[in-house]
């Protein structure tokens, strides 16, 4: 299988605080050491963020952890890592966050094939009683699946 999907790391956190109003799949520039390590799945983005400068699109925040053999060649694990977009993604993304309101989040890191791409979501923060009312339903259907496994013994 040539588009096989291995999830690497998930941002459970940007689905809690925030509303994904579109999401949008992107390459990442990677050194080799990198691609080691998160290949080993040592890579985090709870609490990284997704930025636009000068018409570039770049990760911060994005924790990958210095791969064990790679000595001098490891690089900075918090460092501005770029996301590889296409221009017209890019400037209809650009044009998006200047609503009020709207952010980038990365959602997961995860390998298609041989390649690490990363996806992003165009989200709208969620107010605290948004939160509650999420928590409140999840733990709803949480009570609904544990009587039903109940009836079935």
């Amino acid at each position: 299988m040539k588009d096989s999907i291995k999830l690497i790391a998930n941002n459970k956190k940007a689905y809690h605080d925030y509303f994904i109003d579109e999401k949008f799949e992107c390459g990442i520039e990677l050194f080799g050491t990198e691609v080691k390590s998160i290949r080993a799945g040592k890579c985090s983005i709870k609490e990284a963020f997704v930025r636009i400068e000068k018409g570039e699109v770049y990760v911060f925040g994005m924790h990958v952890n210095p791969y064990e053999k790679g000595n001098i060649f490891n690089k900075d694990p918090l460092r501005a890592k770029k996301l590889l977009m296409h221009r017209s993604e890019i400037n209809k993304l650009e044009g998006r966050i200047r609503e009020k309101g709207l952010a980038l989040v990365p959602l997961q890191v995860y390998f298609k094939g041989s390649l690490v791409k990363v996806e992003i979501g165009l989200a709208r923060g969620k107010k605290l009683y948004d939160k509650r009312a999420d928590i409140a339903k999840k733990d709803q259907r949480r009570e609904v699946e544990r009587d039903y496994k109940e009836k079935l013994r």
